[in-house]
């Protein structure tokens, strides 16, 4: 069995890229088209920023599409073919880890920083909480929207620790599933408050066919 660790979650990544790719040009992944890409969407539109930062922004879609608004977006991968991908349609993109995630290595600041689906790892995802603080404009805000951990949890207990991944409902096209830290409600938020934030919102996107949590999405901004 290979060793469930963040490094582990990257090379993963970096072996699926042309099939993700694939799957999201094409609509295949049917919660996303239904449900949660227009919640993440909405989420970071409602605030109204001049400026985001999509962090783990995989091929780019989200920043293209806050892009159409007129948001200045600046999408940020660990895997160079997905920047590739990003630049070839148009956008402002840059290779850059979780792990390397600072104000100084990206330079500016935001008055939004959002994770979408892309907080899968346990050290690197404490590291990007504790720096967006840093990357945040005043009144700035931190979205993230992850698996529902009560959808999501499956047969395993509900507490925090690593999970194998799975490419179930995908096509045959992808391999080496990444795993992933589950993280249990209380825990999530315990990371907005630990690292300074109050959070404002927590949704939970219903998945219409089935009436299940799509996802759920957390709201925090800089504590006073």
């Amino acid at each position: 069995m290979k060793q469930l660790s963040d490094e582990e979650i990257l090379a993963s990544w970096k072996k699926n890229v042309s099939p993700w790719r694939a799957a999201i040009q094409n609509g295949e992944i049917a919660s996303r088209v239904e449900v949660t890409n227009q919640a993440i969407v909405d989420a970071v539109i409602e605030r109204s920023p001049s400026s985001v930062l999509d962090v783990g922004c995989g091929e780019g879609w989200l920043v293209r599409r806050l892009a159409d608004s007129g948001i200045d977006a600046l999408g940020i991968d660990a895997v160079s073919e997905f920047i590739e991908c990003g630049t070839e349609n148009d956008g402002r993109f840059r290779v850059l880890s979780h792990e390397d995630l600072s104000i100084d290595s990206v330079g500016e600041k935001f008055d939004v920083v959002v994770s979408n689906f892309s907080l899968l790892g346990k050290e690197s995802v404490d590291h990007v909480f504790q720096q967006v603080p840093s990357l945040l404009n005043q009144a700035g805000a931190f979205i993230v929207q992850t698996i529902h951990p009560v959808a999501g949890c499956g047969e395993g207990k509900y507490e925090d620790g690593w999970r194998q991944g799975s490419w179930d409902g995908f096509s045959d096209e992808f391999c080496d599933p990444a795993p992933w830290y589950f993280r249990t409600v209380d825990s999530w938020k315990l990371l907005f408050e630990k690292n300074g934030f109050t959070l404002n919102h927590v949704r939970e996107p219903l998945n219409p066919r089935s009436g299940s949590p799509a996802s759920i999405v957390f709201t925090g901004t800089i504590s006073a």
